[in-house]
């Protein structure tokens, strides 16, 4: 026989090159879309782990700050504080336990009401002027907590830092009153700024400073106050946070950060105005996303290759029977050899169009001088295959609109019975609903049991959702773990969801060969008289399914404006 040579426009090059094609434009898109999905939540979860240790800095700190100012404001009430002779040895007594049981402090004293050190910790300053300093100031009045500040009148008696940097510190004071409510003077505390910045550091593991993450703590006015090397060097960039206190920013440095911050909110008498800022630089925050999307790419160019030769074998097996079929018509018309048919089995329409040519060629020969009769034959054999013909078309009618594992409708047969009833609702404002239904945790359950068990799964869920619906209702598989259901003649949510419901619990109580119990997450939503495109209730109920799975799954949640 001779061989027909594909040539450039062959069925068997076309199918190729379309299915090629087509693969490489969906994975490159897939690829693209999960890229960047990931970039947002990698970005999101980015930002919420700097909230998270920004708000808990600031839990630390603001609880550290009230503790010590009580702890002065208890102490300026004891007895022998308020009725006692502030000379008196128990006094400086107090002083010293307290700063023995407290390392933050590194100077504790009394002064009197006109601003002269009577009894201090480790006899410094003791019988000096402290009238002009602002915590005594503010102290006369009310409890007081200072600002960070360098020592002053401390730094000839207090060692230098470690790094030869001035000392800094931050003031807490109350006022002395006697019974009668008068002042008889005020208790000071000088708070080592190291404990203030150990507490807050301490809210920073060592994964994440390896990851870039860097704590900072801001004044009132953006200003930098710690870490030592970015103090008056450095402010907070104005930008607009987000609701949850988090953004991209860039620094003085000309880098980008993802940015956190959160007010230290202390609740003393004196509002520091302190923020605790937590910065990423957004190279390594988005570092993993990147990562994801080059491997999304590289998969994807391996697999449309791996495509690429499964449909050049697939157009050669379809295909070869075709050009058999094609040879041994040509050989049938030239009367010349015996024609040649391709052996059956290759594909139900290819067996019976070589049957029926088979058949056609015998008829030919056999009957070739009796007219009449092959006349009679060829119109029962004519209405014989037209019935095979519509046979075959019903079926691929069927392999068109049906879901090949689940045997409900496509994704294919969705879309358009959601075209024809949003036609249908703009004519005559017959309202309905839509479910979007999702398996929780299949892909778990592929991973443990295997992708057979996930099918039967999958079908028993197909089955399910069929059996718990109204008969008018209409059944599809989106993709994947992913089922439809429209609900015609529904005019609210209300109406949906008991359906919903209804097919949830069904899954909730049924036991799944394999598996055990399974659940769903289902998003609703109603036809809404400003839909413009029959996709807008879709993607409401794509949004509703989201806050369905973010709510802790197994539940109903209707779109925004739908619910009863």
């Amino acid at each position: 026989m001779r061989r027909i040579t594909p040539t450039v426009g062959s069925f068997r090059r076309q199918l190729t090159l379309w299915a090629g094609g087509l693969s490489l434009a969906t994975l490159l898109s897939a690829g693209f879309y999960l890229g960047r999905i990931a970039t947002e939540q990698t970005t999101a979860a980015g930002s919420e782990s700097l909230h998270a240790t920004a708000t808990t800095a600031a839990q630390l700190l603001a609880s550290a700050l009230r503790e010590r100012e009580l702890e002065i404001h208890l102490l300026s009430q004891a007895p022998h504080f308020v009725r006692g002779d502030l000379d008196h040895p128990d006094v400086l007594q107090s002083l010293e336990r307290r700063k023995a049981a407290r390392a933050e402090y590194a100077w504790l004293g009394i002064a009197d009401t006109n601003g002269v050190v009577r009894q201090a910790t480790g006899g410094m300053l003791r019988l000096q002027s402290v009238a002009q300093r602002p915590w005594f100031k503010a102290a006369i009045e009310t409890a007081h907590v200072g600002d960070v500040h360098e020592a002053v009148l401390l730094a000839k008696l207090l060692p230098g830092a470690a790094d030869g940097a001035p000392l800094r510190f931050i003031d807490f004071a109350a006022p002395i009153r006697d019974a009668a409510g008068r002042v008889r003077g005020v208790v000071g505390a000088h708070a080592h700024w190291n404990w203030v910045t150990e507490t807050v550091q301490a809210a920073l593991s060592p994964a994440k400073q390896r990851r870039g993450m860097e704590i900072l703590i801001v004044n009132r006015h953006g200003h930098v106050l710690y870490p030592a090397h970015l103090a008056g060097v450095t402010r907070l960039p104005p930008a607009a946070f987000t609701q949850s206190g988090h953004a991209v920013l860039r620094w003085d440095d000309a880098r980008d950060y993802l940015t956190s911050r959160t007010a230290v909110s202390a609740g003393t008498q004196t509002d520091l105005g302190w923020q605790i800022v937590v910065r990423q630089p957004l190279d390594d925050a988005l570092q993993p996303a990147r990562a994801l999307r080059n491997q999304l790419l590289v998969s994807g160019l391996l697999a449309v290759a791996l495509f690429g030769l499964l449909a050049l074998r697939l157009a050669t097996r379809i295909s070869r029977p075709i050009e058999q079929l094609v040879e041994a018509a040509r050989q049938v018309e030239q009367r010349g050899q015996a024609p040649v048919y391709p052996e059956l089995g290759q594909a139900l329409e290819i067996d019976q169009l070589s049957q029926s040519m088979q058949s056609m060629t015998r008829s030919l020969l056999a009957h070739e001088r009796e007219l009449e009769a092959m006349n009679a034959s060829l119109e029962q054999q004519v209405a014989e295959r037209t019935e095979a013909l519509r046979r075959a078309n019903q079926a691929l009618n069927d392999l068109a609109t049906r879901d090949a594992l689940t045997g409900v409708s496509n994704r294919r047969h969705f879309d358009e019975k959601l075209a024809d009833i949003f036609q249908l609702y703009r004519r005559s404002q017959r309202g309905y609903a839509l479910l979007l239904i999702d398996a929780d945790h299949f892909k778990r359950v592929n991973d443990t049991h295997g992708h057979l068990v996930g099918d039967e799964v999958l079908k028993q869920l197909a089955r399910l959702i069929g059996a718990n619906v109204r008969c008018t209702d209409f059944v599809a598989r989106y993709g994947g773990e992913e089922f439809v259901v429209l609900l015609p003649d529904t005019p609210d949510a209300a109406a949906g969801r008991t359906v919903a419901e209804k097919i949830r619990l069904a899954v909730e109580a049924a036991a799944f060969t394999g598996v055990g119990r399974m659940t769903i997450s289902l998003g609703l939503s109603v036809v809404m008289p400003a839909d413009t495109a029959p996709e807008a209730i879709l993607q409401r109920a794509d949004a509703a399914l989201y806050e369905a799975k973010q709510g802790g799954r197994n539940r109903v949640a209707a779109a925004l404006g739908d619910a009863p």
